[in-house]
């Protein structure tokens, strides 16, 4: 007997196995209209597992409440056993399986005992946008009506006007806000393949599921998932391809309204991920009706996809992942019709996305369940993709430029959160878990590197204004760490280059560290100097470093940021970076279709 997570039906469940026969028995008292909820799993089709459920109060007989044969090795089978007739009373549960050949391993995925609601913890939705830049977002100001629906849920909680992702892509930074750990201290990044958040680094779902919680992952990026062993403490996983791409927040909404028909229980933690905005490589890129069009128009659509092969062919690509100032030049293409284009895409998505986001919450208020729900609605990273710098940004320029890294942050908890609250303070999604953890009551991690936002949103003493920190590290083929460690301080923003590769290769402006790049044909200018210095508050794009004009400045943050890359390497001695391991090929399809990989 023990503890796996396997999948059936594209649902990773979290369930015990046991090989036939076998009893697994419970001593429990049935919670006022109490029930229990399992699913029941399978290896081989021609090998029937008879599955019973049996209750027997002190001295009576077990009285079975459930018994099933079962053979599908495809799906799961989801069940629910009525035990309102023993609430309030004392029980042996037993979970037992029965084979005709014996050996024959049993799944009991998720058994979960539920009742009437009676603890005061809220429901956790954690939200978050892959790719979704607070630039672009009416809430935030953007001249475009993207986000009513946020802007309602802004007016019900908290925002926070600047808040950033820890780095520029999914990958590095997902795996940073469910640890609160900088992505040098897992152990940095090294090519395509899983790379799975180290085993001693406890997960924001293994911090909810200790603690009681049902657990479950809705997400359309590999990377938020099981690439990086972000199941663990799941009870129930969906790491669904959504095509297309853009409808992506619709899907997952559907899994998670299936989920919580089988699984009504409260309290719950969810982890949505959606790629709704995320920048696509497929022909899968319209928004949905009737959000396609909001913005553009078909001509302008078709307009852009063609320049977008004319660019790839220049590039020598299938498609433009990362779009090269050399490759414009070679088209001719205007790259500011180009860039307005891909703007009002993106826009038309995100349109989309808040639209789903707005019904998910009015459905919430519906059932009643509101009240007691704690949302929160965050991003991975911004978004470069739909920006028109002018002028054309260099290639090595940092992580913290306003639309790479600057992302929603809002907060809503009816009644105990206060509404219409703005915050200017700067912070990061490096405080996202023991923010979660403080507001839900429970303890912080041993080891974090960020700080609850509590005290902030509850109006409370004990929160402190800090620097924050960015980092996205490659894996050079010696094991050595090789990237960019940042600084957000204040008026100043600072970018430190950490072992610069001996080809001379760097991280492109948003997205690349060094690992990433070796199949990458076009060219890329070099940093002129280790430490890039600018003026956040004149120069939010960072369109030109002040290291020349302000050495004084230099000087303080290359200290700076070399002492917390001290800080995170002795850090890092506390954790066993995990192994790369190949790629599936749905997983391929799914990344290329994201535009990670050709």
């Amino acid at each position: 007997m023990g503890v796996s997570t396997e999948v059936r039906g594209g649902a990773h469940r979290r369930a015990l196995y046991a090989h036939a026969p076998a009893r697994l028995e419970y001593r429990v008292k049935v919670p006022e209209a109490g029930r229990l909820d399992v699913a029941f799993g399978v290896l081989r089709d021609d090998d029937p597992v008879t599955f019973r459920i049996t209750a027997a109060r002190e001295g009576d007989q077990a009285e079975t409440l459930l018994e099933e044969s079962y053979a599908d090795q495809e799906h799961w089978a989801q069940r629910t056993v009525d035990l309102s007739g023993l609430s309030g009373q004392t029980v042996t549960l037993a979970l037992e399986v029965d084979a005709e050949r014996a050996g024959t391993v049993a799944l009991w995925a998720a058994p979960t005992l539920t009742g009437d609601r009676s603890i005061e913890k809220p429901n956790v939705i954690f939200y978050i946008i892959d790719g979704g830049a607070a630039d672009y977002m009416s809430v935030y100001g953007y001249n475009r009506r993207t986000t009513p629906n946020l802007e309602r849920l802004a007016a019900e909680g908290a925002v926070f006007e600047h808040a950033y992702s820890n780095s520029s892509w999914t990958r590095p930074s997902t795996a940073s806000f469910m640890t609160s750990l900088h992505n040098s201290v897992l152990g940095g990044i090294r090519g395509w393949g899983a790379h799975p958040v180290p085993e001693q680094a406890v997960t924001m779902a293994e911090h909810m599921h200790r603690a009681g919680y049902q657990t479950a992952v809705f997400v359309s990026n590999p990377y938020a998932g099981t690439l990086s062993n972000l199941e663990r403490g799941v009870d129930v996983f969906r790491d669904a391809n959504v095509t297309p791409k853009s409808a992506s927040s619709a899907k997952l909404h559907q899994d998670y309204w299936r989920w919580r028909e089988a699984y009504p229980a409260e309290p719950y933690w969810v982890h949505f991920q959606t790629v709704d905005v995320h920048p696509k490589w497929d022909q899968t890129r319209d928004a949905p009706a009737p959000f396609a069009g909001l913005f553009s128009s078909p001509e302008l659509r078709q307009t852009y996809y063609e320049w977008e092969r004319q660019l790839a062919a220049a590039a020598g690509f299938t498609h433009v992942p990362w779009l090269s100032l050399e490759a414009l030049d070679k088209t001719g293409i205007n790259y500011a019709a180009f860039f307005n284009a891909a703007r009002s895409l993106y826009d038309e998505s995100m349109a989309h996305q808040d639209y789903q986001i707005g019904q998910l919450v009015e459905r919430l208020k519906a059932r009643g369940e509101w009240g007691h729900t704690l949302l929160i609605v965050a991003a991975d990273h911004g978004s470069a993709a739909a920006h028109l710098p002018d002028p054309f940004p260099p290639g090595w320029g940092p992580m913290f430029r306003s639309s790479v890294t600057r992302i929603p942050l809002i907060v809503v908890w009816p009644e105990r959160i206060a509404p219409g609250q703005r915050f200017n303070q700067p912070v990061s999604m490096i405080d996202m878990l023991p923010t979660l953890l403080d507001l839900s009551g429970l303890p912080m991690p041993e080891v974090m590197q960020g700080q609850s936002l509590a005290p902030l949103l509850l109006g409370e003493e004990g929160w402190e204004v800090r620097p924050v920190i960015l980092d996205e590290f490659g894996i050079e083929d010696t094991g050595e760490l090789s990237g960019y460690i940042e600084v957000i301080d204040g008026q100043w923003g600072a970018s430190l280059l950490i072992n610069p590769s001996p080809s001379g290769r760097l991280s492109t402006l948003s997205d690349i560290p060094k690992s990433r790049v070796g199949d990458y044909k076009h060219s890329r200018q070099r940093r002129p100097v280790p430490l890039l210095l600018y003026d956040l508050w004149n120069d939010p794009y960072t369109q030109h470093s002040l290291h020349e004009e302000r050495p004084d400045l230099v000087e303080k943050y290359t200290k700076f940021l070399e002492a917390q890359w001290e800080v995170h390497q002795a850090l890092a001695k506390q954790f066993t970076p995990g192994e790369e391991s190949p790629l599936t090929p749905e997983q391929l399809r799914t990344l290329r279709s994201l535009g990670y990989i050709q």
